[in-house]
């Protein structure tokens, strides 16, 4: 409980530097930019690779960042390109998918089987459960049927998300720059 409220509490400290305000504007850029490039399979279900700006700003720097990179993201995704009505539910389903990368991910070695962990966590809990729940009360459809195809567009996605995260995180771990953020 005690590295919980330690990580938190670096990553909050983690704002009151440039570079990382600098760094998490260009990971909040690229966020847009992949979200460009979605896949719509049908209106409740879409294949993005977005997630990875959001994932490697948790991994950086922390909960707090993770959370604040991820919120920002959606609503200037939603700025750039609206494709509904603006949901609340979904910035705050933005924000835990970088808090839970951080919680995982944030200055611990990266493994596949962490990576594999910190992507069924964010799968579970937001990609799932949460937006399913938001999706269902946009469309008005039921909340199982919407779910259920969920489950599946997931499950198939997890083992691609979890390589290319881990590929990501593997790169961003090479950059001179950014190599000082990883010490403990």
């Amino acid at each position: 409980m005690y590295s919980f409220f330690r990580s938190i509490k670096q990553s909050a400290e983690e704002l009151k530097n440039a570079s990382t305000i600098a760094i998490c504007g260009l990971l909040i850029a690229l966020n847009v930019v992949l979200g460009l490039f979605a896949i719509v399979i049908t209106n409740v279900l879409q294949i993005r690779f977005s997630f990875l700006a959001v994932a490697v700003a948790g991994f950086l720097y922390g909960p707090v960042v993770g959370g604040i990179v991820g919120a920002v993201s959606d609503i200037v995704n939603f700025v750039v390109r609206p494709t509904g009505p603006f949901i609340p539910g979904f910035t705050l389903d933005a924000f835990f998918t970088g808090f839970i990368y951080a919680l995982v991910l944030y200055k611990k070695k990266i493994t596949v089987r962490r990576v594999l962990a910190a992507n069924t966590a964010v799968m579970i809990i937001v990609n799932i459960f949460f937006n399913s729940i938001w999706l269902s009360l946009m469309y008005g459809q039921a909340f199982t049927a919407i779910i259920s195809a969920r489950i599946i567009k997931n499950l198939i996605m997890l083992p691609v998300n979890t390589g290319l995260l881990y590929a990501m995180i593997r790169f961003v771990e090479k950059v001179p720059s950014l190599r000082f953020k990883r010490q403990k």
